[in-house]
């Protein structure tokens, strides 16, 4: 089989993914989601001139001195009337400033006295918010294309919208081969293992905020996989295991007879090298994952999360990170190797230390690693505290 180094397979397989169509949800339920439309401002923020703290609204020109009070703004219930020379106003913090007013006393320099107050001198615009301040009315708040995060929908929210047009989420249906694998709370045969790859496949794509659909229990026979393949739907499908070209590895073979064009025979990766990559016949891309959990793991994060972020619109190279490493490595073969780590914070700044084994079947480890760390093909051995690249992990 042809192998591909990481970087030019990934490119294959973005290189015809197009962004999902958009859908209208309330912003309860846009958490995560990629803006399909900009959001503009409908108005200034804030739409009138306001106090930034308790006090007293007074006229900066008339120095300092003794005030008649008039009345009082508070937030929501501003005063109607105007501030004279020598007057002033109690005035709380979101208030608007009364008219006539253009600054405002702290209620700590203040001192009452019935009727009155005694004020310092202020200059103008002191302890006031202007009309405006955060945004103006047609300003462009956000740009389609961003995700929404909590501050980002609190924006549209003090924009006046309950509702936002973003990119759909992706539905990845997840097929899962192999008779070796049962899932919980099955009871395994004495040559069966419990199934870790697919439930961990679908809390990562959900972490990614994708959908998911699952298929499970699949036989180890052509037909089976065949169909599976075909009937599971979705924007994407994901197979795990079989990906490789033994007697047993039936799912490029199932995936053909749905008129597989293959984009990506191999990759030059450890773990993880019989990954492929390819679109069915009726339009779907499939990704095909090793059925090692660890080999299935690391590609997931090198090529499913991608797929899944142009999906929805989302930057889609993963963004890699720059940490010292705790001991030494041994000089590195032939494929570019993705070493389970974990990552701390030092007085150098952010250190990576390596597990020591890294056999593609542990589960174990990758439940304690909080990064990936990268070895280019053909590097040669580091020694501790070099600087080396690492992926950190979401978790959760």
């Amino acid at each position: 089989m042809k192998l591909m180094s990481v970087e030019a397979a990934r490119a294959a397989m973005l290189s015809d993914v197009r962004r999902l169509g958009p859908v209208e949800l309330p912003l309860s339920q846009a958490l995560g989601r990629t803006l399909a439309e900009d959001i503009l401002a409908v108005r200034d923020q804030p739409p009138f001139t306001n106090s930034s703290m308790d006090g007293w609204a007074v006229r900066s020109n008339d120095g300092a001195g003794r005030r008649r009070i008039l009345g009082e703004s508070a937030a929501g219930h501003g005063f109607e009337g105007r501030v004279g020379p020598g007057e002033a106003v109690r005035i709380f913090t979101g208030a608007a400033l009364p008219q006539g007013a253009d600054a405002v006393v702290i209620q700590e320099d203040a001192r009452r006295d019935g009727d009155s107050v005694d004020v310092p001198a202020v200059t103008a615009g002191e302890n006031v918010r202007q009309a405006g301040r955060d945004f103006s009315k047609g300003a462009c708040l956000l740009a389609e294309g961003l995700r929404l995060d909590p501050w980002r929908l609190s924006l549209c929210a003090s924009a006046g919208r309950d509702r936002v047009r973003v990119v759909r989420p992706a539905m990845v249906s997840i097929v899962s081969t192999g008779e070796e694998v049962v899932e919980a709370p099955a009871v395994p045969g004495p040559w069966q293992i419990f199934d870790s790859g697919s439930p961990g496949l679908e809390a990562m794509l959900r972490t990614w905020g994708a959908q998911v659909r699952r298929v499970t229990g699949v036989r180890d026979r052509r037909e089976a996989v065949r169909d599976a393949i075909a009937g599971a739907g979705g924007d994407l499908v994901v197979t795990l295991g079989g990906a490789s070209v033994g007697d047993h590895d039936l799912v490029r073979a199932a995936a053909g007879d749905l008129g597989l064009d293959l984009r990506v025979e191999s990759v030059a990766v450890r773990p993880g090298k019989p990954t492929f990559f390819g679109w069915l016949g009726d339009g779907r891309p499939l990704l095909g994952l090793p059925g090692n959990p660890a080999s299935a793991f690391v590609c997931a994060e090198l090529f499913l999360r991608p797929l899944v972020a142009a999906l929805e619109g989302r930057p889609a190279v993963p963004v890699l990170r720059q940490a010292r490493l705790i001991g030494p490595l041994p000089a590195n073969g032939p494929r570019e190797h993705w070493m389970r780590a974990r990552l701390a914070s030092g007085p150098e700044g952010e250190t990576a230390e390596a597990f020591l084994d890294q056999d593609s079947s542990l589960v174990r480890v990758f439940s304690e690693a909080d990064a990936l760390l990268r070895r280019l093909p053909g590097v040669p051995p580091l020694a501790a505290g070099e600087v080396v690249e690492v992926l950190p992990l979401v978790r959760g």
